[in-house]
């Protein structure tokens, strides 16, 4: 319970005399649910940055069903900044906010906050990325993040033609020459979908049907801080400098994220890849992505870029909020997963959702059909 909550609770007791008499007093969190109307409740809503379109949709689609809901939200972005984020957390508690929904920047960095949040009985939501190395962390919502890993190695060997769709095996055999790509390694679900991407590329790597040909297998070598579209461009240019000079070719590209995904392109393109004036072009590779963001959509749509995952950010949103209400209302929130995500000092207990690949084919079924993105949006790749 919050400052807040105690007080409601204790006033409570008082008029009950069950404060010294072993009743509902402060530190009970059933009876704040009980007496704490929602209107009078403040939950904090901390997102990492608004230079990514997704993190924009997750603020706003979680401050829309709190307020639907009668909560007070405080929704704050840290523009990418872990001392502002620290700066801002810090104020929510200060401010008396009786619960909070963080999405971490660095998921090692708000500890000395979140114990400052458990001294204030605050509950503390980890939002899509994990807080890592604190107990003070209740519950995290997420989507199955090793999946997503899975999702896109398998994506990147559908498209080269090694897989079908349907899972099957496809009829290239290769060799084909792949460039893999990582997100932040402050950000826990970096790990998980580089993990589950490389347990089901390693097995193609080993028969030679895949070729790294820059040797960069590891994630450190992989890693894009703050998941940076101009870092990942850079990268993709020295990688075609450094291991490309010799008239080979790219034939795909493991990207984890559609913002990596467009300054990998952007990259490709500079270096004569894909549609050109000449007669004989080179090949766009198979690149992938995550978050269905417009600007990729459209490249899908236009065929440059091959596929995204799609994490709906909307029923995220929602296990956020269900989750938020059942603590507020002094119950526990379901879990679906409780062995998974240890993050380090403890396992939290998790809410999973899945995820779906999205490839030209599917835009209209996916994201038109559900209303996440309108045709207009995809035809201009631009939201609104």
């Amino acid at each position: 319970m919050s400052r807040k909550l105690r007080l409601t609770a204790l006033a409570g007791a008082l008029a009950m005399g069950l404060v010294a008499c072993g009743g509902s007093g402060a530190g009970s969190s059933s009876s704040a649910g009980e007496s704490a109307a929602p209107e009078d409740l403040t939950i904090g809503v901390s997102m990492p940055t608004q230079t990514s379109e997704r993190w924009i949709a997750d603020g706003n689609a979680v401050k829309e069903q709190l307020e639907a809901e009668n909560y007070k939200v405080d929704l704050q972005y840290a523009g990418d900044d872990i001392p502002t984020q620290s700066q801002q957390v810090d104020q929510m508690i200060t401010e008396g906010a009786d619960l909070l929904i963080v999405a971490a920047i660095d998921g090692t960095a708000l500890s000395s906050q979140l114990q400052a949040a458990a001294d204030a009985n605050i509950p503390v939501i980890s939002y899509d990325r994990l807080i890592r190395d604190t107990e003070n962390v209740d519950f995290y919502v997420s989507f199955d993040n090793y999946k997503v890993g899975v999702a896109q190695a398998t994506a990147l060997l559908t498209g080269l033609g090694v897989l079908n769709q349907d899972g099957s095996k496809g009829s290239a055999t290769g060799p084909f020459n792949i460039e893999l790509f990582a997100g932040s390694l402050d950000d826990n679900n970096a790990h998980f979908f580089f993990g589950g991407a490389m347990d089901t590329l390693q097995p193609y790597i080993d028969d030679g049907t895949l070729v790294v040909k820059s040797g960069q297998t590891d994630i450190e070598q992989a890693a894009t801080l703050r998941w940076q579209q101009e870092t990942a461009q850079k990268r993709m240019e020295d990688l075609l400098t450094s291991s490309y000079n010799d008239g080979s070719k790219v034939n795909g590209v493991l990207s984890p994220y559609d913002g990596l995904s467009r300054g990998i392109i952007t990259a490709l393109q500079n270096a004569g890849y894909g549609p050109t004036i000449t007669s004989t072009p080179t090949p766009m590779p198979i690149v992938t992505g995550q978050d269905a963001e417009i600007a990729s959509v459209k490249l899908i749509a236009d065929g440059v870029q091959s596929s995204t995952i799609f994490k709906d950010t909307r029923q995220l949103a929602e296990q956020a909020v269900t989750a938020a209400k059942a603590y507020l209302e002094g119950n526990e929130p379901e879990a679906n997963d409780t062995k998974t995500y240890d993050n380090g000092v403890k396992v939290v207990p998790s809410y999973l959702l899945p995820v779906q690949t999205v490839y030209k084919d599917d835009i209209q079924s996916v994201l038109i059909d559900s209303g996440y993105w309108t045709a207009d949006e995809v035809a201009k790749g631009q939201a609104g």
